[in-house]
């Protein structure tokens, strides 16, 4: 038996001594661009000024040190912050450290080196991570799949997966846009850059690239995706030795009965789903759930999903992944835009579903020393994103909570939290593949 041993840095966190001026960066209903704090959070933190995240308090609210650089900014974006004295930032102290309140703090330290896996002739508007990275100001770099088998992914903190299609099949969009010229010149690109890199097929290089980003993960590395970056990257380790690709995307047929080959102990989320076996049909297995999926349609309007609550002492990174002024969120649908729960994996953080249903719309969980989120779905401010639609314009959005949670996930590896007792886990129940990711 085999155990992996998770300890976590510990940080005092100390209530300033001194009466100095500090300044709250509200996170409730009394926040004017809920967006752009996170990119202040991050500025103060580029400038070497600590920031404590204040779980649960006020929506999760920020509070550092107060500078009048920092003041400035913030009128500049628009975003709204309180100048307290030290005896108030004592008392905030005091009430989110109570022993009775479920609230506590996380100190951000250093800004996330953060990368965004794209495909070349990427857009910002394509992506609703790259969106909200711009409109809040916080800087990122752009990788693809040289990048990430070259082992560059290693100088970054946080990656994140643009809405790739992981099984090497160009999205599904065959029967629909096949002769599209975009269609027609990514197919091109992609195998061109396959050749390159020395596979003879898409799929296969896409696979590899899947394989280094999970090692990027049991290294330490923290991982997001949204869309079709979620179940297809599993669906890519589950078929690590089947071909489950036909031949309009490969050139050769699939492997027969492939469904019954996938092998769930490569996986990281889920388990013993199907893949489609239509290789026309626009899904890529039954580990989505779209909304007219579950009975009744579901109606726009009464399509919402319910945030989480966790314990804020004992439960940290949930904690501060779900941070926002409301706790229900309306729907938005993707590709991939909920999860089947039947079909996650048992130590997986469910963090967010549609209430009465199996509908899971954010998870999160830890493999070897780094950690993934998987959020469905692909714009939260554009319901039925479709091809050719118009980018999301922020600025009619400074306060969305669907967006929050993408922001979250960015600042995550700057905080550190406090731990928790040693945990000591099976490694070949819960992390069978940790030898041969490190």
């Amino acid at each position: 038996m085999k155990f992996i041993f998770v300890t976590v840095l510990i940080v005092t966190l100390s209530i300033p001594a001194s009466p100095q001026e500090m300044m709250l960066i509200p996170m409730d209903l009394r926040q004017s661009e809920h967006l752009k704090a996170y990119g202040i959070a991050y500025m103060a933190l580029e400038k070497q000024i600590d920031v404590d995240w204040l779980l649960n308090y006020r929506g999760g609210s920020f509070l550092l040190q107060y500078h009048d650089v920092i003041a400035r900014e913030c009128r500049i974006r628009n975003v709204s912050y309180e100048r307290i004295t030290g005896t108030q930032t004592a008392q905030i102290y005091a009430e989110v450290q109570a022993e009775d309140a479920n609230m506590d703090v996380v100190r951000c330290e250093t800004p996330p080196k953060i990368a965004v896996y794209v495909p070349p002739g990427f857009q910002p508007w394509d992506d609703a991570v790259t969106l909200a990275l711009e409109y809040a100001e916080i800087p990122y770099d752009k990788v693809f799949n040289k990048e990430v088998l070259n082992g560059d992914i290693y100088e970054y903190d946080w990656l994140h997966l643009h809405h790739e299609d992981f099984t090497g099949q160009y999205g599904k969009f065959y029967a629909s846009y096949s002769n599209a010229p975009w269609y027609i010149e990514k197919v091109r690109t992609y195998e061109q850059i396959a050749a390159e890199l020395g596979f003879e097929k898409v799929s296969e290089m896409k696979l590899a690239v899947v394989l280094a980003i999970r090692e990027y993960i049991a290294s330490g590395g923290f991982v997001f995706a949204m869309c079709s970056a979620t179940d297809t990257f599993d669906i890519a380790l589950a078929a690590k030795d089947v071909d489950i690709v036909d031949v309009m995307y490969n050139g050769t047929p699939p492997d027969p009965d492939f469904n019954e080959k996938l092998d769930f102990s490569q996986t990281l989320v889920f388990e013993n789903f199907e893949v489609e076996e239509n290789p026309l049909r626009y899904e890529f297995s039954n580990i989505d759930i779209p909304p007219t999926d579950m009975g009744p349609s579901v109606p726009r309007e009464a399509d919402y999903f319910t945030l989480f609550e966790f314990s804020a002492k004992h439960d940290p990174v949930p904690t501060m992944l779900t941070q926002n002024h409301v706790n229900v969120i309306s729907g938005f649908m993707g590709q991939t835009t909920n999860f089947d729960e039947q079909f996650i994996k048992p130590h997986i953080v469910i963090m967010a579903k549609r209430e009465g249903s199996r509908e899971v719309k954010y998870i999160h969980g830890q493999y070897g020393r780094g950690t993934f989120t998987f959020y469905g779905g692909h714009d939260p401010e554009d319901y039925m994103h479709a091809v050719g639609d118009p980018p999301t314009d922020l600025s009619l959005y400074p306060n969305s909570p669907g967006y929050r949670l993408i922001l979250n996930n960015v600042l995550f590896p700057a905080a550190r939290p406090k731990p928790q007792k040693t945990d000591v886990f099976d490694a070949e129940t819960i992390f069978p593949l940790i030898g041969d990711a490190q």
